[in-house]
Order: structure tokens, then C-alpha cells, then sequence
């Protein structure tokens, strides 16, 4: 049987899911910006080939002005320099984590997630070496840690939850592992990738 990790390199070959979801999916009458007014961004989904493969992960900062204190990619904007979304993964996850691009093997990237904050996200998804020096930036970063590929793959495993945002229900999923709460995007497109799987 395939590991997991080849699964996931073999189902990002296949075509990008006709419909893009998003946070608009799980929203009562959610709306968002036309395709072309939605900033583009990017973000690595870093995977770690140990034996029981790892998914690194970083908590922002409490300080920042959006998603404080999250569990998150690193990942950002795609700015004008960058060369796509590859290059911006790389660049924001080097300038958060202190991860060298080069050390990076791309395997390919996932479905594109709109945001109900107005971005479409590329997941990027890549496998990075088993020994890490990983240096979070404290500006940005305030913890960086590993959770079991595995477990937040599995379906059983994701919890759709409810709550009320600028004035209007929105249900969003979240995944709970030891003591940390992953939710909103970061969720979704963990979400999406286990549907690619499946």
C-alpha cells in the first residue's frame, strides 16, 4: 500500500476541484468580493517524512493586527516579485521559520481556499528535511510545532463548528490535538487536502 505521503503526491496531480471552497462554504448566505478583487496568497503546507510523517505549524503572534494568536502556515501575500505562489510559500516560510527555500521539495499544490477576509489561498505543499534549524521570527511567530500527519488527515478527526461573525452564524471546522485548537482556513484546507485523499 502507497505511504501517505505518496498519496498525497499522487492526488495533487489531479486536476484543482471544480468548485473552490471556502470559508463562503459554511457561511449563511456568505458573500465575497468578485475572483478578480480577492488578493492572492500563498501559504506552504510543510510536511516532515519521519517514519509517522509530521505537519509543521506556527502560532502567531498575539500582537499582529489579523488572525493574532492563530495556528497557521506559514505563508502570506503573493507579492509582485514573487515568480507565483511557490515562490511566495517559500519566501514567507523562510522569513517566518527561518526555512531555507532550497531545502524544500515541492510536491505540488492544492486546492485554492477563499478566505471570508477576502483572499484566495495556494496551498503549497511541500516536504522539508527530517533535521530541522527552524528560527521563528518573533515579529511573527510566537511558537512553531509539529502535529501528526496522520491524525489531522483523518476525517474523524475534523469538527464542524458554529459561531456568530460580524453579525451573521458561520460554521468553520476545527481540528483539537494535544491542547492546540486548529481552526478557520488553516482547518479548511487540511480539510480539502483530506478530500483529496479519499
Amino acid at each position: 500500500m502507497p505511504s501517505l505521503i505518496e498519496r498525497i503526491r499522487t492526488s495533487l496531480d489531479r486536476p484543482i476541484a471544480p468548485k473552490l471552497r471556502g470559508d463562503q462554504d459554511f457561511g449563511e448566505h456568505g458573500t465575497h468580493p468578485p475572483a478578480g478583487l480577492l488578493v492572492p496568497a500563498a501559504v506552504l503546507v510543510p510536511i516532515i517524512p519521519a517514519p509517522q510523517p509530521k505537519l509543521l505549524l506556527t502560532t502567531r503572534t498575539p500582537h499582529l493586527r489579523s488572525h493574532a494568536g492563530q495556528v497557521a502556515f506559514p505563508g502570506g501575500r503573493i507579492d509582485d516579485t514573487d515568480d507565483g505562489p511557490v515562490m511566495a510559500a517559500l519566501r514567507e516560510a523562510e522569513e517566518e521559520v527561518g526555512l531555507p527555500p532550497a531545502s524544500v521539495q515541492v510536491l505540488g499544490l492544492s486546492d485554492p481556499y477563499r478566505t471570508g477576509t477576502g483572499y484566495e489561498v495556494r496551498p503549497v505543499v511541500g516536504l522539508l528535511p527530517e533535521t530541522l534549524d527552524l528560527k521563528a521570527n518573533p515579529a511573527e511567530v510566537a511558537d512553531v510545532f509539529q502535529v501528526p500527519l496522520e491524525y489531522v488527515l483523518d476525517p474523524a478527526n475534523h469538527h464542524l463548528r458554529e459561531a456568530e461573525w460580524q453579525g451573521r452564524m458561520r460554521r468553520y471546522y476545527s481540528i483539537e490535538w494535544d491542547g492546540r485548537l486548529i481552526w478557520g482556513a488553516t482547518a479548511g484546507m487540511l480539510v480539502n487536502l483530506a478530500g483529496r485523499l479519499a
